[in-house]
């Protein structure tokens, strides 16, 4: 016996693979769906906790930042401070420095040799007078320049030949002088010397 199927099979499997796509198409748009908002939310937290590292580390760049002006104008009193305290140091040691000049100038002062005018000028002290003779000018150089602790680079500015009278009939030749010297700080004067020794002071030339 011989079955016919009468029905429109072809067209029930055409409806059959229709409705398994639209199936299977629903199925990838909502999974697709899920994914989505699962990296939207995962991108988002990320996002929120960046954010709030930024912040903090804000917070901790303005406090960093208030710290370093202070410790700038901490910086700036100290600074201010020891120049003050340097200021005072000097004038309490530059009141004696009339007295170690006095007391250097006794000591180093060669015999023959007499001041006659003495003017101080910060640190350089211009000194006139007069000796017996030129090598005693070049002695007092010497003297001022190697063995003094409170006298520093003498110069010899000028020294020029006279007659000194002692009396109607005793008239003697003399030289007459200007040189500069300079006047240690006691601050400077108690650190140890450093640098090459003195060199040699010439001996003056007279001038007629």
């Amino acid at each position: 016996m011989i079955l016919i199927n009468l029905l429109p099979h072809r067209e029930a499997a055409r409806k059959r693979r229709r409705e398994n796509f639209y199936a299977a198409l629903g199925a990838s748009a909502l999974v697709g769906a899920l994914i989505a908002g699962a990296a939207y939310v995962w991108f988002e937290t990320q996002i929120a906790s960046q954010n709030s590292r930024n912040q903090f580390l804000q917070s901790e760049i303005t406090k960093l930042e208030s710290e370093i002006r202070e410790i700038s104008t901490l910086q700036a009193e100290i600074a201010s401070l020891q120049a003050r305290q340097k200021a005072v140091e000097d004038l309490q040691g530059d009141r004696n420095m009339p007295v170690h000049l006095m007391n250097e100038l006794v000591r180093q002062l060669p015999d023959g040799v007499y001041l006659t005018s003495m003017k101080q000028d910060n640190q350089r002290v211009t000194l006139q007078g007069m000796a017996q003779s030129n090598e005693r000018v070049s002695e007092l150089l010497r003297n001022l320049g190697n063995s003094s602790p409170w006298l520093v680079q003498p110069e010899l500015v000028e020294i020029t030949a006279a007659t000194v009278s002692l009396s109607p009939r005793d008239q003697r030749r003399v030289a007459n002088f200007t040189m500069r010297i300079g006047l240690k700080r006691p601050t400077d004067a108690n650190k140890p010397a450093q640098g090459a020794p003195a060199g040699k002071v010439p001996a003056p030339a007279a001038k007629g």
